[in-house]
């Protein structure tokens, strides 16, 4: 049994924030669940996959999060629990249903768990997800720790029911990556058919309708006003009268100072967990007990607007400060040594701060870039492209996935990186705007999730440019999840269909289209020459199985190469591909056959030949 399926009330275990999330929409009863998959809430969508082989939890992977919102939106109002995961960015695919969903509403509860990224370890912005909240005019809940993660979720669930308005979760990585000891609760029974009730004059977005619906909102957000101002989510913690407010993950670093520094009877904290709306009367409250206070949020400055313009609705003059020169940024993640320096120096208190690990006598850690996988076939691809295009002046739109790492040297394939998709849209502009030879790459997921309407475009409008679709058969960038052109009976699921890329791309009209195995280069620069030489839309599609994928499934051959004495050192390997299963010993290029899967790309490559198979022992 999953782990996270066990009927077991006061059992503890140690979990991820994402598997407390995950458990906390189990024990609320969640019987619909859709995403598209995106690092940091990867993990949520992982255990209801899985759960969903084990139990009557629907799930589905959705082929981008507008269509997973649509899904779970559906299903909300055809009476059944529903939850969409997504990360940040994910919401800006979905905002179109979202802003008109939240006039709708549903009738069963609906929770949209929205991952935030700052710093963006995997992300191209650090947007802050909050702004949604009020853009939309939904309940915002925010989790401090993992543990609270879990039982807010089922909150999240009956606010979504009281208000039948959708309710936006709100995490940043430091909440869904960290663990912590999570106690179970218990499960309530899940409802997994429901019925719609047809109501045209409520549910059909017309402007007639919407005028009605929008008045119906505004009601909501009063309604939320009054259960932010009462949520046991805010609270108020220490004494004194200089205070504090914060959110998030910056709850526990603002404990942590407080207890280091000995400040507890000279602060006290407002903790805001139910962020949207936020809690004006309690936090009208609190500041007219303070003399000074400081708002610690990630991200943007939304909480420090709020209560200032608290402040002035209340004619308080007190200082009220968050981002600024000598305090917080609006850039990356916080950690308690940057918030205990900002509290000491705000408020004047005396902190020394710990020395530093005097690290001297270590030897500096060599520095590692992220990389594509050593027998990665888009390393493969992107060699055969850089051939077949010697002497063009070229530009190389790119899209999300790991492929995006083909911008570092020496493959220096990448030009331009917006948004899932963008890479088929920009180059319809690149080719109207120069003269230069487009050549784009997106990989088959985010081909399916927003690349398909720029190749729609571009064939309707006759634009000229290359795409090569990098069809490693899974997702690979946040975990090998399924897309639509995955053969799910490799992964032991039947009663799916399966997209064949190829026939998709061929009925869209394209006339130039052509499938290359990477790891045949010549070949496949060959076939890439004749491409780049077609005038109008050609498409390549370079067909091979993610290595870590294939090595999961027990399909990647026994296979190893190694430098034979035939090397002269010229390094072509290296500086041409830059496998990271390569290594330089004694001045000599060396292979780890642990790393190396044998594709065979650098033993093509090679001027003498140089690199052969390992033979078995």
């Amino acid at each position: 049994m999953h782990k996270l399926l066990m009927d077991s009330p006061g059992r503890k275990a140690l979990l991820l924030g994402n598997d407390a999330i995950a458990r906390g929409a189990i024990e609320a009863g969640v019987a619909v669940t859709s995403t598209y998959p995106g690092t940091p809430s990867s993990e949520v969508s992982l255990n209801f996959f899985h759960i969903s082989k084990e139990s009557d939890l629907y799930f589905e992977y959705s082929v981008n999060e507008k269509v997973a919102l649509e899904v779970a939106a559906a299903s909300a109002n055809s009476g059944l629990r529903s939850m969409c995961v997504m990360k940040h960015v994910g919401l800006n695919v979905a905002s179109d249903v979202l802003m008109t969903l939240a006039y709708i509403g549903v009738k069963a509860g609906l929770v949209i768990l929205t991952a935030d990224d700052p710093l963006m370890f995997s992300s191209q912005n650090e947007q802050d997800n909050r702004y949604y909240g009020k853009l939309s005019g939904l309940t915002v809940l925010e989790p401090s720790s993992v543990e609270e993660a879990k039982e807010m979720v089922k909150t999240a669930f009956e606010i979504s029911e009281t208000l039948q308005e959708p309710v936006l979760f709100r995490t940043t990585t430091r909440i869904n990556h960290s663990t912590a000891v999570v106690t179970y609760g218990e499960l309530q029974p899940r409802k997994t058919k429901g019925y719609f009730v047809k109501d045209p004059a409520n549910m059909v977005a017309v402007p007639a309708v919407s005028r009605k619906l929008h008045v119906k909102l505004l009601e909501n957000i009063k309604k939320a006003e009054s259960l932010a101002n009462e949520s046991p989510y805010n609270f108020i913690t220490g004494n004194g009268n200089l205070g504090i407010i914060c959110n998030g993950v910056s709850f526990g670093y603002v404990t942590d100072a407080l207890d280091e520094m000995g400040a507890g009877d000279q602060i006290k904290v407002l903790r805001i967990g139910f962020s949207n709306p936020m809690p004006d009367q309690m936090i009208k409250t609190f500041l007219k007990t303070c003399d000074r206070v400081l708002v610690i949020e990630e991200g943007e400055p939304v909480m420090e607007e709020a209560v200032k313009a608290f402040a002035q609705e209340e004619k308080l003059i007190l200082p009220i400060n968050g981002k600024g020169e000598n305090l917080f940024s609006q850039l990356y993640e916080y950690d308690p040594a940057l918030v205990k320096r900002c509290i000491a120096s705000y408020f004047d208190l005396p902190y020394t701060p710990k020395l530093p690990t005097d690290l001297t006598d270590v030897p500096e850690i060599p520095v590692r870039p992220p990389t594509l996988c050593a027998g990665c076939s888009h390393r493969s691809t992107y060699y055969a492209v850089k051939k077949a295009a010697e002497g063009m002046d070229t530009i190389y739109p790119s899209d999300i996935g790991c492929y995006t790492l083909g911008y570092l040297p020496p493959l220096s394939m990448t030009d331009f990186v917006i948004c899932m998709g963008a890479s088929t849209g920009t180059s319809c502009g690149f080719s109207v705007a120069t003269d230069q030879k487009v050549i784009s790459f997106i990989g088959d997921s985010t081909f399916f999730h927003t690349g398909i309407s720029g190749l729609i475009n571009a064939v309707f409008n006759n634009h000229n440019f290359t795409l090569v679709i990098l069809d490693n058969r899974t997702t690979a960038m946040t975990g090998h999840q399924p897309n639509p052109g995955v053969d799910m009976s490799e992964l032991s699921f039947d009663g799916y269909g399966q997209i064949q890329i190829e026939d998709l791309v061929k009925s869209l009209g394209v006339q130039h289209v052509s499938v290359i195995n990477p790891y045949n280069i010549r070949k496949s620069i060959e076939t890439v020459k004749t491409a780049l030489e077609f005038k109008g839309v050609s498409v390549i599609i370079a067909k091979k199985k993610c290595t870590l994928y294939a090595a999961s499934l027990k399909q990647l051959k026994d296979r190893a190469f190694y430098v034979s004495d035939k090397c002269v050192n010229h390094r072509t390997c290296i500086n041409e591909i830059a496998c990271p299963a390569f290594y330089i010993d004694n001045d000599r290029v060396q292979i780890n056959p642990d790393m190396c899967v044998g594709c065979a790309t650098c033993s093509q490559i090679c001027p003498e030949k140089a690199i052969l198979p390992l033979k078995k022992q």
